[in-house]
């Protein structure tokens, strides 16, 4: 038993050890998020009126008050958080709009799907017309392979049956909250070198 604890022991020292490259976490996490909300707030930025209008209708949209505002705020999230994620500049002030703005998401959008993004009935959180879901799918592949140009179609991916549920917005919701509690990280942030000189 004494050797098993002197090996795990052993094997912590080495993982203590890379502490010094700890930076990469919240570093990478950042630039994984970048284009995320960079493209979701230029798409929204290109198609303002249609954002807007979507944010206010009832019948079809989310039936949000005051559309233009929440369009506009949603934006300014997307696309001036992916610039300051980009930079480590404010992580930790611009991670708490974005994690609203995922939880609008997934609240308004998302949630009446269930979790999964994209069907998988072999998922434990399969939603319950995810079999039907494939049914249909199995049955567009069939048609494209008799009547259209499938392996050109699927060139590059195959065809799947999106869900559109929670799965990705909850994932990104993590993700900030990770870099609210972490920052933007030592050295390739300029949150840290910001703090390094300004805060005792």
């Amino acid at each position: 038993m004494n050797a098993l604890i002197e090996l795990t022991n052993k094997a912590q020292d080495l993982l203590d050890k890379i502490k010094c490259i700890d930076f990469l976490g919240p570093l990478l996490l950042r630039l994984y998020l970048v284009p995320v909300f960079w493209a979701a707030g230029r798409n929204k930025m290109n198609a303002f009126d249609s954002t807007a209008e979507w944010f206010g209708n009832k019948e079809w949209g989310l039936g949000l008050p005051a559309p233009e505002l929440m369009a506009f705020l949603a934006t300014a999230s997307e696309v001036g958080g992916a610039v300051l994620l980009f930079f480590g500049l404010g992580t930790r002030w611009i991670s708490i709009p974005l994690m609203i703005t995922m939880l609008v998401a997934a609240l308004t959008v998302h949630w009446p799907k269930g979790w999964q993004a994209v069907h998988d009935p072999m998922s434990p959180f399969a939603s319950a017309n995810a079999d039907a879901a494939l049914e249909r799918l199995s049955r567009a592949k069939s048609i494209l392979r008799e009547h259209g140009n499938y392996d050109w179609l699927t060139e590059h991916g195959s065809l799947v049956a999106s869900n559109n549920g929670i799965e990705w917005a909850a994932t990104y919701f993590v993700m900030l909250l990770a870099l609210f509690f972490l920052g933007g990280g030592r050295y390739l942030s300029m949150d840290y070198w910001i703090a390094k000189k300004f805060r005792k």
